[in-house]
């Protein structure tokens, strides 16, 4: 509770109600109208520095929670899928194929941008590929919208309301239009699905126009997802991992180090992992075998083994999901090979 109220003071930019150390618009925390909600919006955002124009155009676009946006966010899937099911799923022959057509139409743009910025062209199209299907998903809400309803629901409403604000600080900026700003239930924005915060820390300009549209701009998209991966350390020119084979000891396991969660997985060199019976799937040997890695089965013994590297974490800088940093992979590494 107390992390939540330093956030509201701190977000509040002085507008503070006498007595209460609360700011104006947080006084009904609990049980407030909708428009009493917005009422409080409206305040934050000027004075945050928003243009009044901006404000009044974004809210005009939420004047009532957006009841899609409610059952989304309250009835998400509790199933759990198997890396083999997950795998199966989002690295399909179908996504596979569009892939590979598309970074052959965009392969000589994308590799001076993925150079240009220290990452590789395989991640770029990996995460592209997962995140909006080569551009063709960017999600049909509306962000402002998305992002006021989620803030007055309650559920992690700083969070959501935090993400408002930096929202409408994209918009003053001319990037796109209010009403052109679109992306998931969530506020996921764009073919890379940036969250407002994260298109200010990472979004790039790859097309020289002065602006950073991850909406309509392939260029651009490709210059934030590699100024992303780039900045939390991606490694140029080393793999994110490979399969592998691990011996199995007499009750049906691997005998030393495995993890089912990178988290829990220690690092060794791959000598190491050598000299304990690791050996590399492909034949011509490991791909980096000076490097340091983890072994991770994410379905447990007798399923896929692999040996992750350093640029497996900074995918899951990306999208903290050992699943999903292992399909980027994999679909990246069949996309440009």
């Amino acid at each position: 509770m107390m992390k939540r109220r330093n956030f509201l003071v701190a977000a509040a930019g002085g507008l503070v109600a006498a007595g209460t150390g609360l700011p104006a618009w947080a006084q009904a925390a609990a049980g407030e109208s909708y428009a009493a909600f917005l009422s409080g919006l409206r305040q934050q955002a000027l004075a945050a520095g928003m243009p009044s124009s901006i404000v009044e155009q974004s809210l005009a676009l939420a004047p009532a929670p957006n009841q899609d946006v409610l059952k989304l966010d309250r009835h998400q899937p509790e199933f759990t899928l198997t890396w083999a099911q997950y795998r199966d799923r989002v690295v399909s022959p179908t996504r596979e194929e569009k892939g590979q057509q598309t970074y052959q139409q965009v392969r000589n743009s994308l590799s001076s941008i993925s150079e240009r910025f220290g990452c590789d062209d395989d991640a770029v199209m990996g995460i592209w590929g997962l995140e909006s299907g080569f551009g063709e998903r960017q999600g049909r809400f509306n962000v402002i919208e998305a992002l006021a309803t989620l803030a007055y629901d309650g559920r992690r409403a700083a969070f959501f309301r935090s993400e408002l604000i930096k929202a409408m600080q994209i918009l003053a900026r001319g990037v796109i239009s209010p009403s052109d700003m679109l992306g998931s239930y969530a506020g996921a924005m764009g073919q890379p699905q940036f969250m407002p915060s994260a298109y200010l820390r990472f979004a790039a300009d790859g097309d020289g126009d002065g602006r950073c549209n991850i909406w309509s701009s392939e260029l651009d998209v490709f210059a934030s997802i590699a100024n992303y991966l780039g900045r939390s350390g991606w490694q140029r020119g080393e793999p994110w991992g490979e399969e592998v084979a691990v011996p199995l000891g007499s009750n049906g396991q691997f005998t030393s180090f495995a993890a089912t969660k990178s988290r829990h997985a220690p690092v060794h060199p791959v000598s190491t992992w050598q000299a304990l019976g690791v050996r590399p799937v492909q034949s011509s040997g490991f791909l980096a075998p000076q490097a340091t890695g983890s072994l991770l089965q994410p379905d447990g013994p007798g399923g896929q083994a692999f040996l992750v590297y350093r640029n497996f974490r900074v995918i899951r800088a990306y999208n903290p999901s050992d699943y999903y940093a292992l399909a980027v992979g994999i679909l990246g590494g069949r996309i440009t090979r």
